[in-house]
């Protein structure tokens, strides 16, 4: 199946044939699907927390002791989906066709004034509607402008305020300091980016640093990493044979946000806040933002705390009354449910298998469309329940069983969460030996013109952390402000 040349190509990416030869495989063979239980809900599996509650979880976090903490902030590739739309209106324009009022590009022109990336200089004034539209677009897309159309969304400029404008990732340090402040007042940030973003990256932190530290009395350090190319898939053609580039060369692609485990699993923090860089919302919404924040903090210490006690006890007695226990928190406070123990052993080595394991807290958001992927209840291949975060394809359209908990699903995943990544005697864990391999995506794509299928690794917060200790906390819907289209911007959130 492959050359001489094929194998050097491999490993000089650090891939093995092995690895490939095992992608492959999932091409042809498929993931299993997910067995779900049901829907993780507030009656099971999602914990609503009232302003009391909060409150008694906001005061934990803050009297809290924790080995380092920092913001982990998904960053990488360019923003090109999020002019998909712009780039089709220009392609439009520039073959002589005009645009309907309601059109993205037309809208975005007419409002072009209420962007944050807005300047009278470069965008000047409307005279000829159609001909604004065009130089809109341009200036806003191409090199003799913005070039939006190929920048990472983290250096783009979100948010205006009266004495500045912030791009998305100054937004993130604003709130970095406001909930992730260290006891010595640094706060760190690891940021996932691509490696020839690294000077935009830098350039755009640069800009506001020195201003934000003295602002805020803070003292950032702040990480750039790489998504690991080693972590790259190689994608096949329709019947799953190595896809091939023009030149013969084999085809890696990137295999998705699940690749960033290797990179979060570097992180040397105990307690770990994970955001995406384009949920950042004007400041006006950072104390609902930050409070929250602080509510999943204190609970996923709270649980932090609960576990490592129970393991202290089972390393000093473990009793059959401590089991039990242990059986009952397991199953009303994570949804885990354990299959019968042949002996009293091998019960606690079970019981010690589960507690001793990273721990997430997740944000969940009340669904108000349609239900899809999301918190959910499932069974898994140890005889084991927990609690998992689905996407919709992981999820088989033709179980009755599955499109029922699908229908019934009250919440969706706005990707907003909180690890504790050390165990009860203070050692990191390694993430790694908790990833389901078999929880992988497979999508169709093109390159050069031709169809190919694409293996994406088990999601960061899917199947990487399938093998954690799991909690859901209701968040209201305006701690999510994610911008996948640029018109989001021009949303209440984003706006002063």
């Amino acid at each position: 199946m492959f050359s001489q040349k094929d194998l050097e190509q491999m490993s000089a990416r650090g891939t093995t044939e092995r690895q490939v030869k095992e992608q492959i495989a999932h091409f042809k063979n498929g993931f299993p699907w997910m067995k779900i239980v049901g829907p993780a809900t507030p009656e099971r599996g999602i914990k609503v927390f009232t302003p009391e509650t909060q409150e008694q979880a906001i005061g934990y976090y803050r009297k809290a002791v924790i080995a380092g903490k920092s913001k982990f902030v998904p960053a990488s590739g360019a923003a090109s989906r999020m002019f998909k739309d712009m780039f089709g209106g220009l392609a439009k324009l520039e073959a002589g066709e005009d645009l309907p009022a309601d059109a993205p590009g037309a809208r975005l022109a007419a409002r072009i004034k209420d962007f944050a990336f807005y300047t009278p200089e470069l965008f000047g004034e409307p005279k000829d509607e159609k001909a604004y539209r065009l130089d809109t677009l341009r200036k806003l897309l191409k090199e003799e402008g913005l070039a939006y159309g190929s920048k990472p969304k983290g250096v783009l400029k979100f948010h205006r305020y009266p004495e500045e404008v912030r791009t998305a990732i100054a937004e993130h340090l604003v709130e970095a300091q406001q909930y992730m402040r260290n006891a010595d007042g640094t706060c760190n940030l690891t940021i996932t980016i691509s490696p020839e973003h690294r000077e935009l990256f830098e350039n755009a932190v640069a800009a506001v640093l020195p201003a934000y530290e003295k602002r805020y009395g803070v003292k950032y350090k702040i990480s750039f990493t790489y998504q690991d190319q080693a972590t790259d898939t190689i994608a096949v053609d329709p019947d799953n044979k190595p896809f091939r580039k023009a030149d013969g060369s084999l085809l890696f692609r990137p295999a998705g946000h699940g690749a960033l485990i290797y990179n979060l699993n570097k992180v040397e923090d105990e307690l770990v806040s994970i955001k995406n860089i384009d949920n950042v919302a004007h400041e006006k919404l950072l104390p609902v933002t930050a409070r929250y924040k602080e509510v999943l903090m204190g609970a996923a210490l709270g649980l932090r705390d609960q576990i490592f006690d129970f393991l202290r006890r089972l390393d000093q007695e473990p009793s059959v009354q401590l089991c039990n226990e242990i059986e009952n928190f397991l199953d009303k406070v994570l949804c885990v449910q354990l299959p019968l123990a042949h002996s009293e052993a091998e019960r606690v080595q079970m019981l010690r298998a589960k507690l001793n394991r990273p721990i997430r807290v997740c944000g969940m958001v009340k669904n108000e469309g349609e239900p899809g992927g999301g918190p959910y209840i499932i069974a898994g291949k140890d005889g084991c329940t927990s609690l998992q975060i689905l996407e919709s394809v992981q999820i088989n359209k033709e179980d009755a069983g599955a499109m029922k908990a699908m229908s019934q699903a009250t919440h969706f995943n706005p990707v907003d969460l909180v690890c504790c990544l050390k165990d009860y005697k203070g050692e990191s864990f390694d993430l790694l030996k908790y990833v389901d391999p078999e929880a992988g995506f497979m999508s169709s794509k093109s390159f050069e013109g031709r169809e190919l299928k694409a293996l994406e690794l088990p999601g960061l917060w899917n199947g990487a952390m399938s093998d954690w200790n799991t909690l859901f906390v209701e968040v209201p819907v305006e701690t999510f402000n994610p911008v996948k289209v640029v018109l989001d911007l021009l949303r209440p959130a984003h706006q002063a």
